[in-house]
């Protein structure tokens, strides 16, 4: 018969004399038919219930992707264009300094600003390039894409995928 002792770790299975089992870390571990299945912690189902929710709003989105994509005009005339443009870019320099300071600290939080500032310059590449009047502006839009924001963008994705204690 099992008996399951606590640990600060958590549940560990320990076999009795006999019993055959798997060695992991000096504990006689039972074979995968026998483990008991430890109840889930409260808070994991809200969270498996949050990704299904987010499944299901990405997926309702695409019809809607249609929708913008066949009824929105060619142009459009932005009154608050100004703010927009230098709100993205200050987010971006926020997000850079902030990603900046943690890595430079060692701060394990670093992986949060780097993936959020690698999203803002993504995004900035994005409407600089596709919002461009042909011509030198989007030469300028195109150079600054290639040349500064998505270099930086892959640094930060590389910064962030690179975080203490995880694989990558």
């Amino acid at each position: 018969m099992q008996q399951l002792a606590s640990h600060t770790d958590g549940f560990a299975a320990a076999g009795s004399e006999g019993e055959e089992g798997v060695l992991l870390h000096d504990r006689v571990q039972p074979e995968a038919s026998e483990r008991v299945v430890a109840k889930a912690e409260p808070g994991s189902r809200l969270v498996g219930r949050a990704g299904w929710l987010l499944i299901v709003c990405g997926l309702v989105l695409l019809p809607w992707l249609y929708v913008l994509a066949t009824g929105l005009p060619d142009t459009a005339t932005a009154t608050q264009w100004p703010v927009a443009w230098v709100g993205l870019d200050a987010l971006e320099a926020v997000g850079l300094i902030t990603t900046g300071v943690l890595t430079a600290r060692g701060d394990r939080r670093h992986p949060l600003a780097a993936t959020a500032a690698a999203t803002l310059l993504v995004i900035d590449a994005w409407f600089d390039t596709t919002t461009a009047a042909a011509g030198s502006d989007l030469v300028t839009a195109a150079a600054m894409a290639l040349c500064a924001e998505l270099p930086l963008a892959a640094l930060c994705a590389w910064l962030a995928a690179r975080a203490p204690g995880q694989r990558a």
